[in-house]
């Protein structure tokens, strides 16, 4: 079994107006919750995992699951790494198995960004490994990279044009006002920014901080040419806060089967609200045949 890149997946997005969630796991069943979500609206399905997951669970076995998901549930399916500015880190998920990686060195001056962004294209383009890379700072927390409200900033158009003509990367990541977490008060997307990006380049634009953003604010995004959107905190929090009402109802029944299967349903149905609303449920036939002979009878194999 193989798992696939992401980028074809994510231009045909963009090219047919919709968008893909990926969504960011801290556990094996988690990781099949989303994936059983995925498989029951027939929808392409991004998996990533946080540097801080990757050090907590291991690069090797969440490959190994994500596998055998796509495996089971016979959808096109990519693993991603989240937010990683750590090269050793990086290289060694490739290795592993993971088929796109995001080097985020955002928090630098523009040529040392494209500095590292190169150093890591010269390795994923001969491994068909997506790469993300991040322009602007978007604000919040993101596993132990902060940033605070005052330090965000917003990507420059003509500074994506250069970024993606210097490095050649394949998606990319404008900060355009969304932040990590949950937002404290309505979002401050700035729209204008998004469509004037979306016309000067052709790559697939990716959506941090999709938790909790207004349905019309994120189906805007996406119409506007935004193809991934991330989503970490509302998952988290919906599987948590499962957890934390079986135990309110229940603070004896300390089976692991019983809370985390309500977790875990929790979180499907989290994810199956967020795969409907960029659009992409019923895509996943139309995105499998973008990799050919890598799939059979709709499963993939390798």
């Amino acid at each position: 079994m193989v798992l696939v890149n992401s980028t074809p997946m994510l231009k045909e997005a963009r090219k047919s107006g919709y968008g893909i969630v990926a969504f960011n796991v801290h556990s094996l069943d988690m990781l099949y919750s989303v994936a059983e979500a995925a498989a029951e609206l027939d929808a392409p399905l991004i998996v990533q995992t946080t540097v801080g997951t990757v050090r907590n669970l291991g690069p090797e076995n969440i490959v190994a699951a994500a596998k055998a998901a796509s495996e089971e549930y016979k959808i096109p399916m990519a693993l991603h790494l989240d937010h990683c500015t750590d090269y050793d880190v990086l290289i060694k998920c490739i290795r592993a198995g993971y088929t796109s990686v995001m080097i985020d060195a955002s928090m630098h001056e523009f040529d040392e960004n494209v500095r590292r962004t190169n150093q890591v294209m010269d390795v994923a383009k001969f491994l068909d490994v997506n790469v993300e890379a991040e322009l602007g700072k978007v604000g919040g927390v993101e596993d132990d990279i902060v940033v605070d409200e005052a330090d965000a900033q917003k990507a420059v158009p003509s500074e994506c044009v250069k970024f993606i003509e210097l490095t050649g990367v394949p998606t990319l990541a404008p900060a355009i006002g969304t932040a990590h977490g949950i937002y404290s008060g309505d979002p401050d997307i700035d729209f204008e920014r998004i469509e004037k990006i979306a016309n000067l380049v052709d790559v697939p634009l990716v959506l941090h901080g999709g938790s909790a953003i207004p349905d019309e604010d994120v189906r805007r995004c996406v119409s506007l040419g935004m193809s991934k959107m991330n989503v970490s905190t509302e998952l988290k929090n919906a599987y948590s806060q499962a957890i934390k009402e079986h135990f309110e109802d229940k603070p004896n029944a300390l089976d692991p089967r019983q809370y985390l299967t309500k977790a875990k349903q929790a979180a499907k149905d989290l994810a199956q609200s967020k795969i409907k609303l960029v659009g992409c449920q019923g895509k996943a036939s139309e995105v499998q045949a973008l990799y050919g002979n890598e799939y059979k009878d709709g499963a993939l194999i390798g």
